[in-house]
């Protein structure tokens, strides 16, 4: 089961990498066309519209990373078997379930490894023992 935890890891950071590229790269490209617009601006109307360009990049941009960060970071904390990482997993494959159809597939997968009774016990952090 070991495994699976670092497969699933892994796909995590990918896909949360992946995420994070695309956010990059939308706003690279928004903020490009605004400054296209705004170089070539000959009006007030011009400005404007460089402005909004500007703001759906930032917005997008926002988005994409609220999304892929969580992603990401469970994915790094998978890897240590960090028990906070186990839930905030869960919870993502949860969400990943209406994501058809690589999104279903990796919920389904996520689901699978880390509430089975093997997934279940490598997160258990052994009890403190009294000196």
């Amino acid at each position: 089961m070991q495994q699976h935890v670092k497969i699933l890891a892994i796909l995590h950071i990918v896909l949360g990498g992946l995420g994070v590229l695309a956010a990059v790269i939308a706003m690279a490209f928004f903020g490009g066309l605004a400054g296209l617009v705004n170089y070539t601006a000959t009006s007030h109307e011009d400005m404007v519209g460089s402005a909004i360009l500007g703001l759906i990049g930032a917005v997008i941009m926002v988005v994409v990373l609220v999304l892929s960060l969580p992603g990401l970071i469970a994915g790094f904390g998978l890897l240590s078997y960090q028990p906070w990482a186990r839930i905030l997993t869960i919870i993502l494959s949860a969400l990943h379930l209406m994501n058809i159809p690589f999104g279903t597939a990796l919920g389904i997968y996520g689901l699978w490894v880390l509430l089975s009774n093997e997934g279940t016990a490598l997160f258990r952090r052994p009890a403190a023992r009294p000196a």
